[in-house]
């Protein structure tokens, strides 16, 4: 059992666990633990063949708490991988029962486990950290296993036809450009303030010849989407399909998976359109560090940007701590001026 909670990019991410291990050990059953808000990005895996959803709530109710680690210690498992890596996951690992217990070491909580990895701090490969400190845990099965692997999405067919005839029904000619933009991340400290986000959208419009432009965004951030689409200009404004919003997740990925690129800050979004293949220039925020999350940037398809790529000193001799209290400081820095160049080499590589 993998055990993997909370944000989608992560739950997305952890996945590339079960095709390695699936292939090396082709008998063993595969389960995944997850909260049922992300199962969208996995459920069609071939390689996962069971999902154990955990709800939220039962950190609060220790009853069904003990119940739940009940059924998953009559599962009987041999190998608990823990990417979340809590206190309540631990408790889980160590009661499920499981011999070899896996996770990330921490203080508190490596006395749940049998054996623990410290994370990696520079990437060895173009992956990026968040693959390598996955993959990193396969070794302890002592056999050979790549050191990183892709996420992906197991799309079916008939999901995309249909949102491909939902986006045609909102008025999208699928002969022009389809642009999916993430203009907002999931909190402020991982939003590109609304005014930049307006002049990067502002540039695809005009570098885009009939360009079409749908929005990605949180149900509880519709005012803030209506605010970035109220600082465009009037031309970017007359691109954008605000009313084919996807509420549900499993929309979202079906509408990105007919668009021909993707643009927009660096999270979940971002990861699902990478998983999809699309085509993806991302904003990182400042205080998370570019070789964690940029997964497989390769500066022509899959590009992202960071402030420290252009004001490196800003970042010498800083803590994460005092970055992450100074984000919405640096993000000021963060001019679109800065980013502007390296999108508009990212669109005429396309070639759109």
């Amino acid at each position: 059992m993998i055990i993997q909670q909370k944000m989608i990019g992560d739950v997305l991410t952890s996945s590339i666990l079960f095709e390695a291990l699936h292939k090396k050990f082709p008998k063993a059953e595969l389960h995944y633990l997850i909260q049922p808000h992300t199962l969208p990005v996995v459920e069609n895996n071939p390689f996962i063949d069971k999902f154990i959803i955990y709800n939220s709530g039962l950190n609060k109710n220790p009853f069904r708490f003990l119940q739940f680690v009940n059924r998953i210690r009559q599962e009987e498992y041999t190998h608990v991988i823990d990417i979340y890596s809590k206190i309540s996951t631990g408790i889980i690992s160590l009661l499920s029962g499981a011999s070899c217990r896996l996770s990330y070491h921490k203080k508190y909580t490596s006395p749940f486990y049998s054996q623990t990895f410290q994370n990696i701090k520079n990437p060895s490969t173009c992956a990026g950290l968040a693959i390598e400190n996955r993959m990193q845990f396969l070794q302890a099965f002592h056999t050979d296993f790549p050191m990183h692997s892709r996420p992906k999405i197991y799309l079916e067919k008939l999901q995309k036809e249909k949102a491909a005839t939902h986006l045609e029904q909102g008025g999208i000619c699928h002969s022009n450009p389809l642009i999916m933009c993430g203009i907002l991340g999931s909190s402020g400290n991982k939003s590109y303030p609304p005014a930049y986000m307006s002049k990067l959208l502002d540039t695809v419009a005009n570098q885009v010849k009939d360009s079409q432009i749908l929005f990605n965004y949180s149900p509880s951030q519709e005012k803030e989407a209506i605010a970035i689409y109220n600082l465009c200009s009037e031309t970017t404004r007359s691109r954008i399909f605000f009313n084919l919003y996807a509420r549900e997740l499993a929309d979202y990925i079906s509408n990105c998976a007919n668009c021909d690129i993707f643009i927009g800050n660096e999270g979940g979004a971002a990861n699902i359109a990478k998983a999809l293949a699309v085509p993806t220039f991302s904003i990182h925020s400042p205080s998370i560090k570019k070789n964690y999350w940029g997964i497989y940037c390769d500066d022509r398809d899959k590009v992202s940007v960071h402030l420290e790529d252009y004001e490196p000193s800003l970042f010498q001799n800083k803590k994460e701590k005092e970055i992450r209290a100074k984000n919405l400081k640096y993000y000021k820095v963060f001019r679109p001026e800065l980013i502007q160049p390296k999108l508009e080499s990212f669109l005429k590589n396309l070639d759109l």
